[in-house]
């Protein structure tokens, strides 16, 4: 019989992307996931899984390279944020179609922050594509959800892992998945494909940054390691990432956890989607261990 699973899914822009390869090994060693809760990039790969299209999500994810990113950034002049975030989720929809998550054959939930009533939104019914963007509002970048009365934003400022939302079952156990780890990173080999397409995502990320520049001259590209090169909008994502990854950790320290995968903070920037099949693989890994471990420990404990 398979060892049932929770699943707590952080947030973290690309590094998110690692939830993957998690979600995958996990399956591969006959672990059956039957909730899960997740926050900002966690709540789209939540969502993606509870709806059960995970390979066609994946499959177009290691396209992005070559049908240009950045085509699907729809660049908005709102004070409130730089990017509308519609456009990709409106591709998402051409193979992916949107359901109720009332309706979802697994429990889901996805976390948002209202901004305007300062408060935890936690989506437990209606469209899992409107929660998604919700939750993936990061402030800023992407422009705030507005819904019911409330200005909904990336629901990382408040609770970026989670655990008090996941579904507990009888003889299941509690798996969190934290992709901002203060943690080596262990790197695969990038293959000579990858580094074409490094190339070619870096491109765009500079016209990225001019793009960015002409709406905030206040924003810049980061010219150096040294904090003073930061600009504007580096400084507020290294901020958030920062204020983010301290509560998760005190979520993690206070609640009873029965497996933690770590994924290491430095892995890849939160805009690398580039490295989609590097993060999937680093996600694999980390899982592979953390199971070892925990088999180990339950073993020792039956001793």
């Amino acid at each position: 019989m398979k060892k049932k699973v929770s699943l707590v899914l952080s947030g973290g822009g690309a590094r998110g992307i690692a939830h993957i390869g998690v979600i995958e090994e996990l399956q591969k060693q006959g672990f059956e996931i039957t909730a899960v809760a997740g926050t900002s990039m966690g709540a789209l790969i939540g969502g993606v899984f509870a709806l059960g299209k995970m390979k066609e999500f994946k499959e177009w994810l290691y396209t992005l390279d070559r049908l240009k990113t950045f085509n699907l950034v729809d660049f908005t002049l709102s004070t409130q944020g730089i990017v509308k975030g519609e456009r990709v989720l409106q591709k998402m929809k051409d193979f992916i179609p949107d359901a109720n998550i009332e309706d979802l054959p697994i429990y889901y939930r996805a976390i948002a922050a209202d901004i305007k009533n300062s408060e935890e939104v936690v989506f437990s019914k209606g469209s899992v594509y409107q929660a998604i963007r919700a939750s993936m509002a990061i402030p800023t970048v992407f422009t705030p959800v507005k819904m019911d009365n409330r200005v909904l934003i990336d629901g990382g400022v408040l609770n970026n892992l989670p655990i008090n939302h996941a579904k507990r079952t009888p003889d299941d156990i509690i798996v969190a998945v934290n992709v901002n780890a203060n943690k080596p990173v262990v790197r695969p080999v990038t293959a000579d494909e990858e580094k074409s397409n490094q190339k070619i995502y870096l491109k765009k990320m500079n016209e990225f940054y001019k793009h960015l520049q002409k709406i905030n001259p206040l924003s810049r590209q980061e010219t150096g390691t040294d904090s003073s090169d930061m600009g504007y909008f580096d400084l507020i994502n290294k901020t958030i990432n920062l204020m983010t990854n301290q509560m998760a950790q005190l979520l993690m320290n206070y609640y009873t956890i029965d497996m933690q995968i770590n994924i290491s903070r430095d892995s890849c920037g939160t805009f690398d989607f580039y490295r989609a099949k590097e993060q999937v693989e680093i996600g694999q890994y980390e899982a592979n261990e953390s199971i070892t471990e925990y088999i180990e420990k339950i073993g020792d404990q039956k001793q």
